[in-house]
């Protein structure tokens, strides 16, 4: 898959088949609008394209007195993970207040018939876009003779079966309900950042742990409390457990994302780091000291290795 995050470097190629959207968390419901791209652009002998936009949409146009929207996918996650499913061409596209202002007239000449080239356009069917989500399938339709290029919509029961949304994944990880999350996502929902060195209090009782600093402020941090994990590091894949939360026992200030890898001891600080979150053991909890704390976390060992 070729990524270009900048229009004008799309190059020229024949039969585009395209699609577009945010694609967070490229979930089973965008997974089906994949699929069906890619059986298209076998069939017309062509490329398949996805157009995708950051930062997400609605960073750029909510108001400030808004909830914030939190991202189930960085860029960087949505982009590996996009690789496979057969993408050819990935265009991400700055998502600007003046990009934003954009009619749907200006958007389908200027970015799908001018700088693509759009063979065929694949979309879900309740796509919208454009300035104010003016444009949708049914203004496509009655377009089509004269814009050059054909227009499939996903039906509504080949989504919908799967009954899946964002906002229902969001929702699922925000209660620690993992599992429903990973069934909606189709894979196990992503934490990815780098390993920072904390107080070593972990190493202290046998527990040490790996420090997950995630760049991407706004992606969402599933609720507090200990899951059972695989973590990729270096290439290699790992069991552990995480725990994310304030770290009562030991008078946390700040919430914190510490995973201990099983039977592992290499030296990982600075290295990029992946998490895979599989199950929610328990809640986060307060214990009388260090001692009752080890005790649970040989508990919490047991469990997450049943699970793994």
């Amino acid at each position: 898959m070729e990524v270009i995050r900048e229009l004008h470097n799309f190059p020229k190629i024949a039969n585009a088949v395209v699609t577009s959207g945010t694609f967070d968390g490229v979930h089973v419901g965008h997974q089906q609008i994949l699929k069906r791209l890619h059986e298209n652009a076998m069939l017309l002998g062509g490329k398949s394209v996805v157009i995708t936009f950051w930062p997400h949409p609605r960073h750029v146009l909510s108001q400030s007195q808004e909830k914030p929207v939190y991202l189930l996918t960085s860029i960087e996650e949505r982009i590996a993970l996009l690789r496979k499913f057969k993408v050819d061409y990935l265009l991400i596209i700055p998502f600007t207040p003046e990009f934003a202002n954009l009619s749907s007239s200006e958007f389908i000449q200027k970015i799908l018939i001018e700088a693509i080239g759009t063979k065929k356009l694949v979309i879900g069917y309740d796509h919208r876009f454009g300035r104010n989500r003016e444009g949708g399938f049914e203004y496509l339709k009655e377009n089509a003779a004269t814009l050059g290029f054909e227009v499939e919509e996903i039906p509504r029961e080949d989504v919908d079966h799967v009954g899946v949304s964002s906002t229902k994944i969001r929702k699922a990880l925000e209660a620690g309900d993992i599992e429903t999350a990973n069934k909606y996502l189709g894979y196990p929902y992503l934490l990815t950042g780098t390993v920072a060195e904390g107080d070593r209090l972990g190493r202290t009782i046998g527990f040490p742990t790996a420090n997950l600093e995630i760049s991407e402020t706004q992606k969402l941090i599933p609720a507090r409390g200990v899951y059972a994990v695989y973590g990729n590091v270096n290439g290699q894949k790992l069991k552990g457990m995480l725990n994310i939360g304030m770290r009562p026992t030991v008078g946390g200030l700040k919430q914190t994302i510490e995973t201990h890898f099983f039977h592992f001891d290499q030296d990982i600080y600075h290295q990029e780091l992946q998490l895979e979150l599989v199950a929610r053991l328990r809640d986060e909890q307060k214990f009388p000291g260090l001692e009752a704390l080890k005790a649970q976390l040989v508990k919490d060992q047991e469990a997450a290795l049943a699970v793994l």
